[in-house]
Formats: C-alpha cells, sequence, structure tokens
C-alpha cells in the first residue's frame, strides 16, 4: 500500500545496533527507507543490521554517538549536516535503565538515565526538527516511550522520570510543530525479551508475574515494532500527532 511507502525516505534511528532499535530500523528499511544508524557502540561497518539492511537493498550510514555527552550529542547533529544528511524521519530509541532502590539511587545513576533518556533526545529532536521545519517539507519523529510513562514501576525511578518525560515531550513538540506537517508521536513498549529486561527475566518470580498479566500470553519481541513504526513513519499517520502508542500485549488494559 501506497501510504505506508518510505521509498526515498532517510530514517534516522538511534540505539539501533540491538534489540527494539534493530527491529525498527529493519522494518522501515523494508519499507523502502535508507537507514542512519547511531548508537554509542555502532561499529562503523560489518554490524548486524547494517548487512540487514543492505540485504533490503538500502543504505546504511554508521555513526557513534555517547548519548549520555550533551556536547557529543551536539558534534553529531553538526556532523550529520557537514555529510549532508538531512533525515525525513526520526527515531529516538536509544536509551538506558539504572535498577537500584529510589533510597540507594545515587545522583550519578539519576543523571546518566536522565541525559540519555530525555535531554539528549530533546536535542537531537530540536536539531534535526530544525531542519524539518527549515526544509519544508514536514517530517516524523517518533520516541520510544515505555509503559513507566503511565505507571511508576520498581526500583528505576530515574527511568521512570525520563520516560514519563518522554510522554511529555511527545505532546509538546506535536503541538508546536504540526503546523509545520511534522508528526511526532511516540510507541509504549511493553515487557519486550531485550538486554534491558534481561534481570527481570531471570527473576523467575517476577517473570512469573509479569507473564500471567499479559493477556497476550507471551513477552514481546522487536518484530513487534515493525508495523507500529512504519505506520508512525509513513502517510499512513498524517493526522496522528502527539499520540502514545502502546505496544504491551494487552498489559494496560487488564
Amino acid at each position: 500500500m501506497k501510504m505506508f511507502d518510505l521509498t526515498g525516505k532517510t530514517a534516522l534511528v538511534t540505539g539501533c545496533k540491538r534489540g527494539i532499535g534493530r527491529g525498527m530500523a529493519e522494518a522501515l528499511a523494508a519499507a523502502g527507507a535508507d537507514i542512519v544508524g547511531v548508537s554509542a557502540s555502532l561499529e562503523q561497518s560489518g554490524s548486524a543490521v547494517s548487512g540487514a539492511v543492505a540485504a533490503l537493498g538500502k543504505s546504511f550510514a554508521a555513526y557513534q554517538c555517547d548519548f549520555s555527552d550533551r556536547s557529543a550529542v551536539r558534534a553529531f547533529t553538526a556532523q550529520l549536516a557537514a555529510d549532508g544528511i538531512e533525515p525525513d524521519i526520526l527515531v529516538n530509541n536509544a536509551g538506558t535503565i539504572k535498577r537500584k532502590p529510589a533510597a540507594e539511587h545515587d545522583d550519578e545513576l539519576w543523571d546518566e538515565v536522565i541525559d540519555v533518556n530525555l535531554s539528549s533526545q530533546f536535542i537531537l529532536s530540536r536539531e534535526i526538527g530544525r531542519g524539518m521545519i527549515a526544509r519544508g517539507r514536514g517530517g516524523k519523529i517518533v520516541f520510544t516511550a515505555s509503559l513507566l510513562t503511565f505507571q511508576g514501576g520498581i526500583t528505576v525511578p530515574g527511568y521512570a522520570a525520563s520516560k514519563g518525560g518522554i510522554g511529555q515531550l511527545t505532546k509538546a513538540l506535536a503541538n508546536e510543530w504540526a503546523p509545520h506537517g511534522i508528526n511526532v508521536n511516540a510507541i509504549a513498549p511493553g515487557y519486550i525479551a531485550t538486554d534491558n529486561t534481561e534481570a527481570l527475566r531471570n527473576d523467575k518470580a517476577r517473570y512469573a508475574a509479569i507473564l500471567d498479566r499479559i493477556p497476550q500470553g507471551r513477552w514481546g519481541e522487536p518484530k513487534d515494532f515493525a508495523g507500529p513504526v512504519v505506520f508512525l513513519s509513513s502517510a499512513a499517520s498524517d493526522y496522528v500527532n502527539g499520540e502514545i502508542l502502546v505496544v504491551d500485549g494487552g498489559w494496560m488494559g487488564r
């Protein structure tokens, strides 16, 4: 269907080396987009995600950026401009999580999570969004939110605060940029089998309790985000703005 076709578009996907980010990058490439991938440790060549994108017949440009360092994020956006890269789609997926009870959650843990999950995503969105406005062709920005955009979680106060902030940032940017033809939305994953949830999956009691609440009867996988990210990155969602699409197997409806 042509409304989902991303041929001729360039998608910038952060945190694309593994997990949900890799699944999103591959889905966007399958829909026709060329991919600009960035993460803190992404190989300049030979990565699994670059190979998958190439196998789909699309180009892949690799960058590294430490999203806990604001100056590094600004330098990254400057390098994109110098390289002549003008993203039509920005997928803000890079993130981190630090698990420790609130009474023991040190300033350093808080600062790192807020910088990676919220501050750097605002800076990147601001810079890419400014370019989208200047070009006058519209654009799509998709954040990765969380169930903790709505819930408080346990032993992850910084993560919960950052993802709550992502929900509000999504709405704030949508309010300002919708008149420019820029759609800003978010995807909120439920419990997904990725590196970030390894500790939960290794806790047999917690794993069982979580699984018992998911109506669909399974944890999610990166492939479950292919349809949602293509939808929010394509013309199919041109009248969708400021929304948080929950992809959780029914958890939030339980």
